[in-house]
């Protein structure tokens, strides 16, 4: 669906986007994100063709979207962290304000309007002024908006900015059931967990090149065997604590009450191995697994490495 290879603008002498690489696949939810001034939004906005590039190349779904902006328009649909709503209007006469640049006119534009606001839960509230709505229902108007015209792609620039935990429940929902119906859609956010719990995939911006894409269970997966094991015991904590520091793969350890911390450098077979060398020994392993990771965390590790390679899962 979009393809963005070795893409640079610069600003003054500044590389905003210093040979940024990025695979979409179509149907899926894209998280994007960086730290502030890491390029997300000027990523978003050459997508849209709303900035142009100084090098590099942009294709979705087959269209150069750098050379093919009036084909480029039919493809997106582009929401900015900051939009523009006429307040003046209702919120019917809103959406059909925007149909009509479409060339969507009469009973066509008040159908589909309709459909777009059931599908963003405000068909209870169209005759309402646009000024009357919560910030919550302004977010969904607007992403009614940018479906007006069935759009492939959506890109969303920190959509649930502001909004209560109850909203941003609810545009997640929304995102969600427009993947169900096919859409691609591309969202920059701050808040990781609802990231992880909604995406399919993320990818991580640093100084304007990607250092980190793939599925997130996948990404989470990787990330999981550089974390601690911990063994829970029933009982006989000294004779585990014993056992495992006679392991060749264990470097250090700590414990508290019946529970151990382990940083343990073997995979996956390894941790298998340990476990059962455990229970033969006899000691009572009441859970063991790794410490489970986070999108928070990694993030975390990225950005305050300040180099090193990109990683790729999937």
């Amino acid at each position: 669906m979009l393809e963005i290879e070795n893409l640079y603008k610069y600003y003054g002498s500044v590389a905003a986007l210093d040979g940024l690489n990025l695979t979409i696949k179509k149907g899926e939810l894209f998280g994007f994100v960086g730290p502030n001034g890491a390029g997300k939004t000027t990523t978003m906005r050459i997508i849209s063709g709303l900035l142009s590039a100084d090098r590099g190349s942009v294709h979705i779904d087959g269209i150069d979207a750098l050379n093919d902006i009036r084909h480029l328009k039919e493809k997106i649909g582009y929401m900015p962290d900051f939009f523009g709503v006429y307040d003046h209007f209702k919120v019917m006469e809103y959406m059909e304000f925007y149909a009509s640049a479409y060339k969507i006119t009469g009973k066509r534009a008040r159908s589909l309007c309709q459909e777009l606001l059931e599908l963003v839960n405000l068909s209870d509230k169209q005759e309402l002024y646009v000024d009357d709505l919560s910030r919550g229902m302004k977010q969904r108007l607007c992403l009614a908006r940018c479906l007006i015209h069935d759009p492939a792609l959506l890109i969303l620039d920190e959509p649930a900015s502001g909004l209560d935990p109850r909203a941003r429940f609810e545009m997640k929902e929304i995102l969600k059931n427009l993947t169900g119906m096919g859409k691609t859609i591309i969202i920059s956010s701050h808040i990781l967990p609802e990231l992880a719990q909604m995406c399919t995939s993320i990818g991580v911006i640093q100084s304007g090149k990607l250092v980190l894409s793939g599925a997130v269970d996948e990404i989470l997966a990787v990330m999981s065997t550089s974390n601690p094991l911990v063994i829970t015991m029933t009982g006989q904590a000294e004779q585990a604590i014993a056992f495992l520091k006679a392991q060749p793969l264990v470097e250090t350890l700590s414990y508290k009450e019946h529970t151990i911390r382990v940083d343990f450098k073997g995979n996956s077979d390894d941790e298998a191995a340990l476990l059962a060398h455990m229970v033969l020994a006899g000691l009572p392993v009441y859970a063991f697994g790794r410490e489970q990771g986070s999108l928070e965390s990694l993030f975390m590790q990225i950005t305050q490495s300040n180099g090193g390679g990109t990683f790729y899962a999937g």
